[in-house]
This record gives structure tokens, sequence and C-alpha cells, in this order.
């Protein structure tokens, strides 16, 4: 069995298969999103989330096809003009451009590849409705503190902050107090097949959502705010869902309540300063990220002396450890590691020792 270190999709967390097994002994393909099968399995997948992400009241937990349509749905059911991104890579560039494509005025920050941001250098432009974020940045392996971002929204209360978990969930320890929304998608760091993206949203989102809907008219069809969380009061959806997915997400969260996420974030980082450490030492590889307070622990960005490809191909001949390429441009001479909880400290020990080796 290859062991994947790859940004998503990305390695299976161990007990996936079995959920699934399950799933399908279950019969919970066949179940009707209307039933009381599915509504117990919606309940529990949203109790799990929950207390994993230590998610208040005020939030509603929401499934949608993709983190891709989250940006969506959050621009189109909260920004009636204005909203604002903090730019520093691929995908919040995309956040980006899906606001514009929305026909919204769409007000950024940008920051060359490979830099992230601290609160106190952010300024958002006043008629703003809507701060997004990015906790970890896929493309370059740039990450923003969790602590940053709750000072952007204390020193913005009346605008929405929303944050783009997709890489690291649940490694950022957001108070969702101060996180209006926030969205990811389950193959990358719960360790799952693609196919299922997950939302929190709060209430005063909802609000504006309903404002916007009477007022402007669209705000979306069946994924609309109002349409999720109308059904999600019955733990229902719109639609007929990925209902083997919810189940076994639901699974997969309780499996990390019972590891505990601060195990979690601590093994995060154990493994990431392994990497790290690593490539400070190293004749052939360097750290990409400069700003040691800006590197992610989730995705561990490497320049390579040599070509990426090369490094890639020897590995995975020699291991069967499948490492990502960099991203876009920088495809040919970076590496990303995926450092999720479905690889252990003696896979990563395993992938130091065959990097060193080169």
């Amino acid at each position: 069995m290859s062991t994947f270190f790859t940004p998503g999709p990305a390695a299976l967390f161990p007990t996936v298969q079995s959920h699934y097994m399950e799933a399908f002994r279950l019969n919970l393909g066949s179940i009707s999103h209307r039933s009381a099968a599915f509504r117990k399995i919606y309940q529990h997948a949203d109790e799990q989330l929950r207390e994993l992400f230590a998610l208040p009241k005020s939030h509603a937990v929401l499934f949608t096809g993709s983190a891709t349509e989250v940006w969506e749905r959050i621009i189109m059911n909260t920004v009636e003009h204005e909203s604002f991104h903090l730019v520093n890579g691929s995908f919040s560039k995309k956040f980006f451009d899906f606001s514009k494509d929305l026909h919204k005025y769409a007000n950024s920050m940008h920051k060359p590849f490979g830099e992230g941001f601290d609160a106190s250098e952010v300024e958002v432009p006043e008629y703003a409705e809507l701060i997004c974020c990015t906790a970890n940045e896929t493309s370059s392996g740039v990450q923003m503190k969790a602590s940053e971002i709750h000072k952007i929204k204390k020193a913005n209360k009346d605008k929405f902050v929303a944050v783009d978990m997709v890489s690291s969930a649940p490694y950022p320890n957001l108070d969702f107090s101060l996180v209006d929304s926030a969205f990811f998608s389950v193959q990358k760091s719960f360790g799952m097949p693609a196919g299922l993206g997950v939302w929190f949203a709060n209430e005063a989102m909802l609000e504006k959502s309903e404002r916007m809907k009477k007022h402007e008219g669209i705000v979306g069809t069946y994924h609309s705010l109002p349409s999720l969380w109308e059904n999600y009061k019955n733990f229902e959806t719109p639609e007929t869902p990925n209902v083997m997915a919810i189940y076994v997400l639901g699974k997969v969260a309780e499996d990390f309540n019972r590891i505990g996420v601060e195990n979690i974030r601590k093994e995060t980082d154990k493994k990431a300063k392994a990497l790290y450490d690593f490539a400070k030492k190293s004749d052939n590889f360097e750290i990409f990220v400069e700003n040691e307070n800006h590197r992610s622990a989730t995705v561990v960005v490497l320049n390579c002396k040599e070509g990426s490809s090369k490094v890639i191909n020897t590995i995975k001949e020699r291991s069967d450890l499948i490492i990502g390429a960099g991203y876009g441009k920088l495809k040919e001479t970076q590496i990303r590691i995926a450092n999720f909880p479905a690889v252990n400290m003696d896979q990563v020990q395993a992938l130091i020792t065959e990097l060193g080796s080169l």
C-alpha cells in the first residue's frame, strides 16, 4: 500500500475503509434523505463536528458538494455590494475571483506567493461586508494563525469573517464567537474520498441572506443559505446528498474526538517540526516560506535543488511514498508534503529518511 503525502486528495484516514464497509452493510447508499435513518446520520455528524470544533449553537453545520461551492454560497448570501479578500496564493485568489465573477465589488490585499498576513497590517475597506481569510493556503504552504484572524474580527465587528480551512481543519483553533463562517472539504485533513463540502455558518449570516432574498431576490436556489438552514432544522438537506460520506464524516469526527483535537494539533506540530528541521540541515532542499510564523503545519512546501519530478519519482519507486509536486508555475521546482492526521510520525520519519538519502 502506498502512503500518500499529497495535499489533496490525500491519504485516507486508517478507519475510513471500515466505516465505508459498515455503510455498505447498512445499505446507506439506498436510504432516503427524508428518512429517520438519514436524520440520525446527519445529527450524529453534527454532534461530533460540534464537539471537535467547539462550535456554538449559533452556527449550523451544512453540507455542499465541495468547499469550492461554499465560496460561491458565502458571497451570494452575504455580500450585497463589497467583499474583501486576503490573497497570497492560488486558492485565496480563486475565492477573490468568484466575487468578481458574481459582479460584486471585490477588494483585496495581495501578498507575494509564499508570504502571509498579520492582522496589524490588514486595512479592511469601510464598506466591505465580508472578510475572506485563508487559514492555510494549500498552493504555497502559508498559514494564517487563528489569533490573527480573531484580531481582524475584533477590529471589524460589523463585518462577516469567513475562513477557508480546506487543508487545515481541524488544526486551527478558531474561536467561533469571532468567526462567522468556516468551511472545508473532506478529502484533505479528514482523510476521506472527495465529494463533500462542510460549511459552518452563523445566525447573523442567515439573517443577512434572508434580508437580501427579500429585497434583491437572488441568493441561490436549492443551496441558498435559507434553504440549507430550513432543512437543517430537521437534519435534512434540500436535495439527495452524499449520504455515505456524511455517515463516514461523522464516524471520522468521532475518531478524532476519541483521539482528542489537542492531541491531533500537538502531533501535527511535532511532525511538521521534524520535516522543517530536516530541510534546515539538507543540502538538497530548503524551506520555501521564510517567515516561521507563516509556515504551514499541515502543508510543508520545500524548494528542490534538483527537479521535483526526479525527487517524486525516485521516492515512489524506492518506497511507495507519494509526495505532491509544487503548485502551478512552481510544479517543477518544489514539493508539497501533506501533514494530515492520516499519516503518523513513523511514516513522516520514513519519508525524511528517503529524502535524506537522495
